[in-house]
């Protein structure tokens, strides 16, 4: 059965398998896969509530509760059908979700009814490490100083680095991470940096990197590349201090 024209397969075959140190990346791919395919019900949605049996009062006249009958029997009715779409969601999260999880990892998991149980017990294992993980990036954003390359590529680097902390409650504002890029710059860029500082405006991430390459690009054109002019001439230097002098052996 196919889901708006594609095979809910092509989804599914998409996940990644669960193997201790992808669960960040694992989780999203899941995710992704089982909304895509139209399978993630009993993943957004509680668990219809049973209803309770029409019991009929002592005061209540034959027709009264005639028509509270036939008004149960439709919520019944409508009960009955969300259970099951509800049920059959469940069901195949769970056999998903444990088909993607590498055996060791899966026996160490107890049993659960629901897939959001079972999902909370797997993210369980996983809280120390992805906390190592945030800290890791973290630590890479604070510390990350540009050099060359390219500096499109350095921000949009900082900023893959950034979006690795969404899935983990820690995603950045915008205004923080031009913070951060601004101080991973060269002294080269100390003025453009207190320039934006002192405008009223803010920058988002395309602004942020259209507004550093034409930067770059002037800072180039007026110093002639200076970092590149920098490197060639220490290693014309190196090589003059090697170069032996001639006439002698």
């Amino acid at each position: 059965m196919s889901t708006n024209g594609y095979n809910p397969m092509m989804f599914i075959s998409s996940i990644l398998s669960l193997n201790g140190s992808n669960y960040n990346v694992w989780r999203e791919k899941l995710e992704i896969a089982l909304a895509l395919s139209d399978n993630d019900l009993a993943l957004i949605s509680l668990c219809p509530t049973k209803l309770v049996d029409l019991v009929r009062e002592a005061n209540k006249t034959d027709a009264t509760f005639a028509t509270r009958q036939r008004d149960h029997a439709k919520v019944r009715i409508k009960y009955d059908l969300d259970r099951a779409k509800w049920d059959s969601s469940n069901r195949k999260c769970l056999m998903v979700i444990k088909g993607f999880i590498e055996d060791p990892i899966q026996g160490s998991i107890l049993e659960c009814t629901t897939a959001t149980e079972y999902l909370k017990k797997v993210e369980s294992q996983f809280t120390s490490s992805s906390k190592a993980f945030a800290s890791t990036l973290i630590k890479k954003l604070v510390n990350e100083k540009y050099s060359d390359g390219g500096i499109r590529d350095h921000i949009l680097m900082m900023s893959n680095t950034a979006s690795k902390l969404k899935p983990m409650d820690l995603g950045l504002k915008d205004e923080f991470l031009i913070h951060l890029v601004f101080a991973s710059l060269p002294k080269e860029y100390e003025t453009f940096v207190i320039n934006y500082i002192l405008q009223p405006d803010k920058w988002d991430n395309e602004k942020l990197i259209a507004m550093c390459v034409q930067e770059e690009e002037r800072l180039k054109s007026s110093h002639g590349d200076s970092i590149n002019h920098v490197k060639e001439n220490k290693k014309k230097n190196f090589n003059n201090k090697n170069a032996k002098p001639q006439g002698k052996p």
